[in-house]
């Protein structure tokens, strides 16, 4: 898109406009490179197939017209769960208010459930928005007795999703009546 100049004047370009494709291979597409272009990851994997992040519809908890609920795919801890707007709001504060009630009302009533399904000491929300193409979420990362309490929760290394159909099973069930 950058060499568009060597064949378009930007005269020629704002009189008559321009249009540049980009080719690669989907398999090359990185987070990093769609944020550089201007497109929302997680917009772009719903839009593809979750050919970005994969598929989570095998851990998906809880999906209605605002938000959808699922155990993240290389999750922090045992019961890590994303709450997504369906709708793409940058972060909390583009998204209406009504949305953000919603959410973190949800986000109070799903930490309870996941700290009774996998008898965690505490369960973190956290949300981070570091640019214009994020797409809000907040995030819920167990803390277990064994763990040292405080921030490094947020960045521990993340792991093999291992389902464990039990606990999903419950998960869902409780999911159900949550709303």
């Amino acid at each position: 898109m950058k060499d568009m100049y060597a064949y378009y004047s930007k005269e020629n370009i704002k009189a008559y406009g321009a249009l540049a494709i980009y080719i690669c291979r989907l398999e090359s597409i990185t987070p990093k490179i769609l944020v550089d272009n201007g497109i929302c990851p997680t917009c772009f994997n719903k839009e593809n197939h979750s050919c970005l992040y994969g598929d989570s519809s095998d851990k998906m908890l809880y999906q209605d017209d605002k938000i959808e609920c699922f155990l993240v795919g290389a999750p922090r801890a045992e019961g890590h769960v994303i709450i997504s707007t369906i709708k793409h709001y940058k972060d909390m504060l583009e998204a209406p208010k009504d949305i953000v009630l919603y959410v973190y009302g949800f986000a109070h009533k799903a930490m309870q459930i996941i700290k009774e399904v996998y008898q965690c000491e505490s369960v973190y929300l956290c949300t981070m928005c570091d640019g214009p193409m994020n797409h809000f979420h907040v995030q819920l990362i167990s803390r277990y007795a064994n763990e040292e309490r405080g921030s490094k929760n947020f960045v521990k290394p993340r792991n093999v999703y291992i389902c464990d159909e039990e606990k999903l099973s419950k998960l869902r069930k409780l999911f159900e009546v949550l709303i």
